[in-house]
């Protein structure tokens, strides 16, 4: 299969910070954090005021004093326990570390493309007054995964550089065998709950209007929206390479299927 999308790309440079957009032939919207030859740099305008922190919910939500929720871009870490379901392994270290970080403390807040998430909070990066970028400092810590939803781009390059290096280190979620990759032929029969990451060799990739899907086993596949396919600038080699990908796993026909929004949810084995 050939996707035209691919001869659109050239000279991709990385630029930190940085968000494009730009039109394909059919007035398609296209973003990326690296540079397009008909791209323009979105004007994205960072809030430079401070609000102090009333609550932390999670790892990844807190509270300001006025009321607003925020919930921290390009990052999920594991759940506490709430309702009838059990805390997550590292689910209470992220919350006692970012309570501890931030509780009382003033943050500074910059927001993406999209300012609001479907349940109406804030969707943003957090800042000390110490200039400490707290989503950055939680995938540092292995304390939280990337995870990123475009079109919010930004700090995307230097969170992967902190997640691969706490990978490396094996630190915090990365030692615990609740997140340890299962075999894409070695599933369970149940799913998994929650934040996972799945192992395995690209057999077949197939199309529809809106998905592209990569065909690791009769009973799991992982699926690309066909607006986002301009990021996965690799996606020609994916076809019969062993690969990761991370995310949540979804009832699929007879077996399951993973939304992978970007390129930072698959990796090269």
């Amino acid at each position: 299969m050939k996707f035209l999308w691919v001869l659109l790309l050239c000279l991709p440079a990385l630029v930190n910070g940085d968000v494009y957009q730009w039109r394909d032939g059919n007035g398609g919207k296209h973003y990326s954090d690296r540079r397009h030859a008909d791209a323009e740099r979105l004007d994205i305008k960072p809030g430079y005021s401070f609000y102090r922190v009333r609550t932390v919910y999670d790892g990844d939500t807190l509270v300001l004093e006025d009321g607003r929720k925020i919930r921290l871009l390009g990052i999920n870490t594991p759940e506490v326990q709430h309702r009838n379901q059990l805390a997550d392994a590292g689910g209470m270290e992220a919350k006692l570390w970012l309570t501890n970080k931030l509780q009382g403390a003033r943050i500074r807040i910059e927001t993406d493309v999209e300012q609001q998430d479907k349940y109406g909070r804030m969707l943003a990066h957090v800042f000390t007054e110490r200039n400490e970028h707290v989503n950055q400092l939680l995938v540092a810590a292995g304390l939280a995964a990337v995870s990123i939803y475009p079109p919010n781009l930004l700090y995307a390059d230097r969170l992967l550089q902190a997640q691969q290096k706490a990978e490396k280190a094996k630190i915090g979620i990365w030692r615990e065998q609740q997140y340890a990759a299962f075999p894409a032929d070695r599933l369970p029969e149940g799913g998994h709950p929650g934040w996972t990451r799945v192992q395995g060799r690209v057999t077949d990739v197939r199309g529809s209007r809106k998905f592209v899907y990569l065909k690791f086993t009769d009973r799991f596949e992982a699926r690309i929206e066909r607006k986002w396919l301009s990021l996965f600038t690799d996606f020609g080699s994916y076809p019969g390479q062993m690969l990761e990908v991370r995310g949540w796993l979804n009832k699929y026909k007879k077996g399951y299927s993973m939304l992978i929004r970007h390129p930072s949810a698959i990796k090269r084995l």
